[in-house]
């Protein structure tokens, strides 16, 4: 009896690898697979660059049904990474955004220094000391100081105007959102935002201050932004115009 149970009971099927890479054009593309119990069908993004792919599966989905459906896709990712612009890379000579103004990158060579934005008679230049080595950081220091700065000063601004506290703020590097709001008032924000014109940095911090009335997307939420940021309208056009280059700049 209990050999027969032990045969009817029905296999577990392997568990859906979560990372992984994919092999396009002969090139080895990495793969994040990402599942969500709202999601009805396979979804596949291009990462800006097109360093990495980023998939949404529905529950319940199968490995060679990923499978199938990226042997499906062969053709249309050949193409669309054949498209993407490569990442920018942080170098001595090279430029950078800063408020929406361009900085060439000059490396001083010197060990020490502060790393600053300086109007010279070349145009603005951001001036890195250091090593060569650390130039992509050293930089990227800069500009998440520099983020800190006008977004903290814009959220309490907006927050002072909306008559909500924010219990916190916090910066980091992501690619799906600019911005988000907790619930219990914690606000984040990606750091690259400061590259952008200055009316784009103020939009995003009265986008995510909005949310703590309004914790949807709804008209109320929509007029309250714009009640907070006048040029909404043109600052999300920028974003959607130039975010992208912005994600796709490599600071590694």
């Amino acid at each position: 009896m209990f050999p027969l149970l032990k045969k009817l009971t029905p296999q577990r099927a392997p568990a859906i690898r979560l990372e992984r890479a994919i092999a396009v054009d002969g090139q080895s593309v990495p793969l994040t697979i990402r599942k969500n119990i709202r999601a009805t069908r396979i979804t596949l993004r291009i990462e800006p660059g097109g360093r990495a792919l980023k998939m949404t599966i529905p529950p319940g989905l199968r490995e060679r049904d990923i499978d199938d459906f990226l042997d499906r896709h062969q053709g249309w990712l050949s193409t669309k990474l054949k498209r993407q612009k490569p990442a920018g890379s942080i170098e001595d000579g090279g430029e950078i955004m800063l408020r929406g103004v361009p900085h060439r990158i000059i490396h001083t060579g010197q060990v020490r220094g502060l790393t600053q934005s300086i109007d010279s008679e070349i145009g603005y230049v951001l001036s890195v000391s250091g090593l060569e080595d650390h130039l992509p950081r050293r930089v990227a220091d800069f500009l998440k100081k520099e983020a800190r700065h006008d977004l903290e000063r814009l959220v309490a601004l907006h927050a002072g105007n909306v008559g909500k506290p924010v219990k916190s703020m916090t910066l980091k590097d992501t690619r799906s959102r600019w911005g988000s709001c907790s619930w219990d008032g914690k606000l984040s924000f990606s750091w690259r935002i400061v590259m952008a014109p200055p009316l784009v940095i103020d939009y995003l911090a009265a986008h995510e201050v909005a949310h703590l009335r309004e914790m949807n997307h709804g008209p109320a939420f929509w007029a309250l932004c714009k009640e907070l940021c006048p040029q909404m309208d043109e600052a999300k056009a920028w974003l959607k115009r130039h975010g992208s280059a912005l994600h796709a700049i490599d600071f590694a």
